[in-house]
């Protein structure tokens, strides 16, 4: 039976929404075996065995000959801005208690999808999307807040991460977006995962650190590393190509509840009731910005 294409897209985008959200889980859970250099080091390998094998089945090695100059550019910049913001993703995950936290001040990234796309291609937005973008802001706002009036202190400290993540990600989003036709998701995953284990190989001291890791630590690796940088990451790339960016935002705006209830599952806790009540809102704003979107799609 052959699916038909916008079926399939939401299939990729349950697929990818997911595995990103056990990897909120599984990555959490990994940290707290080993430090960052290491866990970067194993994650990223492990990850490039899983999406260098997926590449055999599909054969596409073959595709990096018919690659343009331009397509070459544009993987080089992609995985180049992924370096940035993987890292401050993880380091967002690694310090904030509670990886649903994380999430739920993510819904920021829809947000500032809609900012750079109207000051970089002067896209028009409407009033829902006005509103969802203050909504998505107000919630990660009360996510965040800690109670205090001191701007040095006013945040959970690991906002700044998760911030510059997003930005990262809705850069990415974009020119993904605007060049899927020309990009294989499997060579854009190729290309992000190596540049990421060039990086933390660069990064890891190999007179210092140790390469010793506890089983559970390499399960949680293992196991985190298929969903997210090979599953989620191939998954993601290929939605694009089947649906808009704001139907697939829809669906990710669920994204904090999924990771809430596995948070709360794996580790026995929840965040603060402020927290749920920002994530909530911010939940809002998402659905805002994409029906919004659609709306105004419809128009043109």
């Amino acid at each position: 039976m052959k699916l038909k294409p916008e079926f399939k897209g939401y299939l990729y985008a349950i697929i990818a929404l997911t595995a990103m959200a056990n990897v909120y889980i599984f990555s959490k859970a990994a940290l707290q075996e080993m430090n960052m250099n290491q866990f970067g080091l194993y994650w990223f390998s492990f990850a490039l065995i899983w999406i260098v094998l997926f590449a055999l089945y599909k054969k596409t090695f073959s595709e990096f000959k018919k690659l343009s100059k331009k397509t070459i550019a544009i993987l080089l910049f992609l995985s180049s801005m992924e370096i940035v913001g993987t890292y401050f993703f993880y380091k967002a995950i690694q310090v904030i208690p509670n990886p649903s936290i994380v999430a739920f001040i993510g819904n920021l990234s829809p947000a500032f999808v809609i900012l750079l796309s109207v000051l970089i291609f002067k896209e028009r937005y409407n009033w829902m999307e006005t509103m969802g973008m203050l909504l998505a802001l107000v919630g990660a706002f009360i996510v965040s807040y800690r109670d205090s009036l001191d701007l040095s202190k006013m945040f959970i400290y690991g906002t700044q991460f998760v911030i510059i993540s997003n930005l990262q990600g809705a850069i990415n989003a974009i020119v993904i977006k605007h060049n899927i036709a020309k990009l294989n998701p499997i060579i854009i995953t190729i290309s992000r995962v190596t540049f990421l284990l060039i990086f933390y190989i660069i990064l890891f001291d190999w007179q210092t650190e140790s390469l010793s890791i506890s089983n559970k630590g390499l399960i949680n690796v293992m196991l985190g590393s298929f969903l997210g940088p090979f599953l989620a990451g191939v998954a993601g790339y290929m939605s694009y190509k089947y649906i808009k960016i704001s139907r697939k935002a829809i669906l990710d705006s669920f994204k904090g509840l999924l990771v809430l209830i596995g948070a709360f599952i794996y580790f026995g806790k929840l965040p603060a009731v402020n927290a749920i009540y920002g994530g909530l809102i911010s939940i809002v704003g998402v659905l805002f910005i994409a029906y919004g979107k659609m709306k105004l799609s419809k128009k043109e």
